[in-house]
């Protein structure tokens, strides 16, 4: 038994090894054979993360508020929960793990911009994809998908291009970005039956 867990052991050590190894090479091809002359671009990409992300609900909100149509506002507050639950989860995340920024630990990666906070897991992109998931969820058309997952997917390539988060951050962001989106719809479906259970009926 003691053999086996040892085993056991000395193959996980290995799987993680390889899984880091993995990932630091992955950064490094996206890192050092990135295009300078994009780097303005990635820039405002990567900027884009948090005033598209807060902007979404408000303008919806806003649009709701005009036409006095209570589905849209009702609309926008879910995109702001799932909004709010993916950075206090990445918040939350980054004060657990507390994994140095990339640049930090390979002096070879070039960072293009400098962070104070933590690496895992990327907060720009788990706010994006709370946003493109929420927003795909209460629009569910091609048209909204589509640009949505695109500008997420392309908020966490510029985190990795500006040399600031591992591929395992960006992709740990985008999980719980999505998840909190879809936590936010199971909760809200709760509640609502909840809400629909307390009501008294005619026969009652």
């Amino acid at each position: 038994m003691s053999k086996f867990f040892s085993l056991f052991v000395f193959l996980f050590c290995i799987s993680i090894s390889n899984a880091q190894n993995a990932d630091i090479d992955l950064l490094k091809k996206i890192n050092g054979n990135r295009n300078t002359n994009l780097e303005s671009t990635m820039k405002g990409i990567t900027n884009s993360a948090m005033p598209v992300s807060l902007g979404t609900p408000i303008i919806i909100y806003a649009v709701g508020m005009i036409e006095k149509d209570s589905t849209t506002k009702k609309k926008a507050i879910f995109i702001g929960e799932s909004l709010a639950a993916s950075v206090f989860i990445s918040v939350a995340l980054k004060s657990i793990v507390k994994r140095e920024r990339p640049y930090e630990t390979y002096p070879e990666i070039d960072n293009v911009t400098e962070e104070s906070s933590y690496s895992f897991p990327s907060a720009h992109t788990s706010s994006a994809f709370a946003t493109a998931t929420s927003l795909s969820m209460v629009y569910p058309k091609w048209y909204v998908i589509a640009p949505s997952f695109l500008w997420a997917g392309a908020v966490g390539y510029s985190r990795m291009y500006l040399g600031v988060h591992y591929p395992s951050d960006v992709l740990a962001g985008a999980i719980v970005g999505s998840g909190s989106a879809f936590l936010c719809y199971k909760l809200n479906k709760w509640i609502n039956k909840k809400k629909i259970r307390k009501v008294p009926q005619l026969w009652e």
